[in-house]
């Protein structure tokens, strides 16, 4: 069963240009990984401040692996502490 996430991360005025250019690296990484089918984060066209998530990965396992790999990552450093909502679909506890 594959595993969505949707949801946004609100980015702070003071921190955007860091989150901005960590970005970068952070979705060329996710959409390496093994099992990620899509991976999506867009800046908002009408809230500032607001990165739209959209993410899909092929079963658990494979979105577990992300998770732990992107909070190892400069991108958690980097995103430390700013508001994230998600909601996840299709993550079965095993």
């Amino acid at each position: 069963m594959t595993v969505e996430l949707k949801g946004y991360i609100t980015v702070p005025a003071d921190r955007m240009d860091e989150v901005k250019t960590g970005l970068v690296d952070h979705i060329r990484l996710t959409r390496e990984e093994p099992g990620c089918i899509s991976f999506q984060v867009t800046e908002d066209p009408t809230i500032p401040g607001r990165f739209n998530v959209h993410e899909r990965f092929t079963d658990a396992a494979a979105f577990k692996a992300h998770q732990t790999r992107g909070g190892q990552s400069p991108w958690a450093k980097i995103t430390e502490g700013i508001p994230r909502s998600y909601e996840i679909t299709g993550l079965e506890e095993d």
